[in-house]
């Protein structure tokens, strides 16, 4: 039980901007022998609900933006619109990317996506990656 609890709390942060990876956790959690399935979904629950973090700040910080505070300037708002505008909701596909995968999150926030489609579209591209580290690991003749 423990070992889901700390693969849950490393993708959750591996999709902040805490450098940490859930792949290498996970290779190794079924390498000892862990449900692949149960292991699938704890990483794709973690990394989810972290992207989900990362939407949320975005709604809030888009308010504050050019604030002494808040890291984000609303030039920095306007080039991240137009580039979501550009490739549109569909590219949170591609949420699991390292960094990029961050920062599509947070502006997707600050874009004011419906929240129901960025889950969606965000827990696809997650547990897409999820499942194919995971296939390919039980492929492999070990």
């Amino acid at each position: 039980m423990t070992e889901y609890l700390l693969l849950f709390l490393t993708a959750l942060a591996a999709a902040s901007v805490i450098p940490v990876s859930s792949e290498i956790l996970l290779l190794a959690l079924l390498g000892t022998g862990l449900n692949p399935m149960s292991l699938w979904l704890t990483a794709t629950l973690g990394n989810t609900l972290g992207a989900v973090i990362n939407w949320f700040i975005g709604t809030k910080i888009s308010d504050h933006a050019d604030s002494r505070w808040v890291p984000v300037s609303s030039a920095s708002v306007e080039r991240a619109s137009h580039w979501f505008n550009r490739y549109g909701v569909w590219s949170l596909l591609l949420s699991w990317l390292p960094v990029v995968g961050d920062a599509l999150t947070f502006f997707s926030g600050i874009m004011r996506v419906r929240f129901a489609l960025f889950l969606v579209l965000v827990a696809i591209g997650k547990g897409a990656r999820y499942a194919v580290l995971i296939i390919t690991f039980e492929a492999l003749p070990l």
